[in-house]
């Protein structure tokens, strides 16, 4: 596949797509495990958190978790498996949009259980704020900031250095899964933008997947200490 130009309001637009046969399928193989991971580990983690807890912020921030993790995967697998259409760069919009959505969702768990109420309040106010505005800006004005967006995504990913003395009283193995998550993310994207290395788009989406895994097992610990 080449570059596809679409329409949207009158307006041409393109992006490029220069994938063959192998790279789709291996891409797509991804996404189906991250869907299902998405659907079933948010299920998975509601259910637990459900059944042993009885705290309304647990059960609130897991569940926000579990919402925004699946978002993600699932606008991406939609995204990236769906043909070169018009319907695609509009999936494109909710595909990015998601990818702030996850950061804000991640950090709730996490942020809900400090101790410093202040810090960690203001933190995730931060982090939601900054993310609403992204989402704004990928669903009112697409393809207008991507190398801004890539910044903006790393950034907000690690802005939770900025309140160390908080998080580090977090179980050391949480800060452990928390880091190599936030690693994967981070390493992931400079295949991300090396577009012409061949399988550069499944490369990066097998980091992303085992970023969110990552984050997911650092979200299971917290669930599990939360509800003794």
């Amino acid at each position: 596949m080449g570059k596809r130009l679409v329409m949207e309001h009158g307006r041409q637009v393109g992006f490029t797509w220069n994938y063959d046969r192998a790279e789709l399928i291996a891409d797509g193989v991804i996404h189906a495990i991250g869907m299902c991971f998405g659907l079933f580990g948010g299920i998975v983690i509601v259910a637990l958190v459900a059944m042993h807890s009885t705290q309304a912020v647990v059960i609130t921030a897991v569940l926000t978790y579990a919402v925004a993790l699946a978002a993600m995967l699932w606008f991406s697998g939609t995204y990236n498996m769906w043909p070169v259409t018009p319907t695609k760069w509009i999936l494109r919009r909710f595909d990015h949009s998601a990818i702030y959505l996850l950061i804000a969702g991640t950090y709730t768990p996490f942020m809900a259980q400090l101790r410093d109420s202040v810090v960690s309040g203001g933190l995730l106010a931060g982090v939601w704020l900054t993310a609403a505005v992204g989402i704004v800006l990928k669903l009112v004005l697409p393809g207008r900031f991507d190398r801004l967006s890539i910044a903006l995504y790393l950034l907000l990913g690690w802005s939770g250095v900025m309140a160390w003395s908080s998080i580090a009283s977090l179980p050391i193995l949480t800060l452990w899964l928390l880091a190599a998550g936030g690693l994967l993310y981070s390493v992931g994207v400079i295949f991300h933008c090396w577009r012409s290395l061949r399988f550069q788009n499944a490369i990066w989406h097998a980091f992303v997947l085992s970023a969110a895994a990552c984050h997911y097992v650092a979200v299971l610990e917290y669930a599990a200490l939360a509800r003794t």
